[in-house]
Parts: structure tokens; sequence; C-alpha cells
């Protein structure tokens, strides 16, 4: 009997605190939040859910706060305008001949039937790309002392952690491994940084990107650029009309626009080799490699989200140190349709003047 009330106590505490926590994220009383967390608690089956202290039915708000979170990162970022194929995500899985290929046009046809054309790109079928979070421990001390909003600074914590990766992932996969016909990767041309001995970005660099975009018959609206820090630093110090427009939005990283760029700047682009090979997602740059910039054109990629999952375990699990854990999953995609819309700019490298 004690040990049921004990239970009991613990899930209007945690309901207590998990209502408190909402109702502040949404602007709503914290009294009004505790009691409608323990009335929606009652209501979904009492306050003792199987193993988890109702954690199943508060679970669904934080996780949907994650979401919030997660979608509102992406706002104003040089994400936002990118066409999004949630909708067609199925089991974290997108078909890519489902994301749209584009057919042929006739122009002053006067033949008919007019022939078909069987838009019979192979069809792919990708994984989402999967994020998650390394569980943050939580004790029970902390859960239940309500001194101040712990479960709510968790939670931003994990959107951020797991928002940054998504950029990261995203950048690399829209740079090209290597220069070729359809995916130009080029090289930097302005004068030798006497520390690291990378060749900075001139203008005329940027002019070069929108040329190859030219020739790859990209239209000239809907052009984004992407700058690394060097390189925006570069343009800084080379630049009046950028210097002039550089007015850097925190919150999303754009400047501006430029030789018909809309231009973002980010920090956690690519980086390549001396010999101009891009390298793997998360590895460290060694002597000569820099992180590079890019240009994409908007409508010619894609990104989709998938499911987004809350893990949660109880302290009660864990008598030796009595914390609770939490932590989120999260799937994510963002790629070309067809890689024959962007442009890469590395840094040259020389190592002696």
């Amino acid at each position: 009997m004690r040990k049921e009330m004990t239970k009991s106590l613990m899930a209007v505490l945690f309901n207590s605190l998990m209502g408190v926590t909402a109702a502040l994220v949404l602007g709503f009383s914290p009294i009004m939040g505790a009691v409608g967390a323990n009335v929606i608690a009652l209501l979904a089956g009492g306050f003792m859910p199987k193993e988890a202290l109702n954690a199943g039915v508060l679970k669904e708000v934080w996780t949907g706060e994650l979401v919030k979170a997660l979608r509102s990162g992406l706002e104003g970022s040089w994400l936002d305008g990118v066409p999004d194929q949630s909708s067609i995500v199925d089991n974290d899985v997108i078909h890519l001949v489902e994301v749209g290929v584009d057919p042929d046009v006739l122009v002053n046809n006067t033949t008919y039937p007019i022939p078909l054309q069987a838009l019979d790109d192979k069809d792919l079928t990708i994984s989402l790309d999967k994020f998650q979070s390394k569980p943050t421990p939580i004790t029970d001390d902390e859960l239940f002392a309500l001194s101040y909003d712990k479960m709510a600074r968790v939670k931003e914590s994990h959107a951020n952690a797991i928002n940054d990766s998504k950029f990261a992932k995203a950048a690399h996969s829209l740079c090209a491994k290597q220069d070729s016909k359809t995916t130009p990767v080029l090289t930097t041309t302005g004068e030798r940084d006497s520390e690291t001995g990378r060749l900075r970005l001139r203008p005329e660099d940027l002019v070069e990107m929108k040329r190859s975009l030219d020739k790859l018959k990209v239209p000239a609206v809907n052009r984004r650029l992407v700058l690394c820090p060097d390189h925006a630093n570069d343009l800084l110090l080379a630049s009046q009309n950028f210097r002039e427009q550089y007015n850097i939005d925190r919150n999303t990283g754009k400047v501006g626009s430029l030789y018909g760029f809309d231009i973002y700047e980010f920090v956690n682009t690519p980086l390549y080799t001396a010999a101009g090979v891009k390298k793997d997602l998360g590895t460290a740059a060694s002597k000569g490699e820099f992180n590079c910039s890019f240009a994409f054109y908007t409508p010619r990629v894609f990104k989709a989200t998938g499911s987004t999952k809350m893990y949660y375990r109880l302290a009660e699990t864990d008598p030796e140190y009595q914390r609770n854990l939490i932590n989120f999953r999260h799937y994510f995609i963002c790629m070309p349709k067809k890689e024959d819309a962007g442009v890469v700019m590395r840094s040259g490298y020389k190592e002696t003047v």
C-alpha cells in the first residue's frame, strides 16, 4: 500500500512538473498546466500507465515541443524555401522518383499524338538520416525540486544539438565529392594567407561560381550561396559592396544578396583536401584542408522530415545513481534531386610563397 502511494505521489509530481514546463513553453498558467497534465493522465488511464508514471502520455507533449523547436530551426535558415517532401515519407523512407522528375517540354508541337515519355529514373529508396542525441541524466532531486525549468532547458539543448547535426549533414550532402562537368568544384584564387597558406576568396571567384551555374543552365532566380566564415571574412576585406550590406542575422545566418545569389553564412560546411576531394562528415582538417562555400538552386534540392521519438528511463530503474535519462531520435534528410545545379568553392593552398 505504501509503495503504491509513493508511486502515485511520484506520478503526480512528474505530471505536474511536465505540465508546468509545457505551460511555460506555451504561455499558459503554470498552475493550469500542472492540473491539466494530471487530468490528461487520469483520463488516459489513471496515474500509473505500465512502467512509466504516465511518461507515455506526457512524452507526446515533449516530443511535440521538440518537433516545434526543430521545425522553427529551419525557418529563415539557408534551408528555408527548399521544397519540403515530408508528406511522402513512409516509415522514415522516401522514394526518390516521387520527389519529382522533370519531363521534356515541346514547343509549338504539330505532331500528334504527343509521344509518351516515361520518367524512368531509378526508383531509389532512401532512408532518412537518423539523428540521435546522447542521453542526459536528470536526478530525482532535479526533477522534483522545481527550482528551475530543468526539462525545458534539456529539451532546448537536445533540439539545438540535433539541428546543428542536421545542417552539417545537409551541407555535406549538397556538396559534390569532387569536380566534374555537372558538379563543378572551383578553387579560390586570392592572395595567400601567411599563417595557413590558404588562398583567399576574391569577388572574382564568386563571378566564376555564377558563370558555372550559367553554363549548367541553372535559372537566375533562387540561387543560394552558403559561405564558410573564412570566405565571408575574405569578402569583408576585399569587397566594399559586401561590407556595405553585411548585416548577418544571427538567428538565420543570412547576409544579403550579391551577384545573383541570396547569401548565407554557415560555420560547419564540408572540408576539402588539397587535391579537391570532399572529406567524410565529422573528420578533422589536416594541413592544407579548409571548409568550402557552396551554391545551389533551391528547386533542384529537397528536404524531408520523418519521425521524432523521445526516450525516457525512470530513476527507479537506476538504484545506484537514482537518475532519469532522456534523449531523442529524429529523422531528416536534405539532398539534391539530381546533381546538376550546384557549385562548390574550396580554398586553394600554397605551403610557401
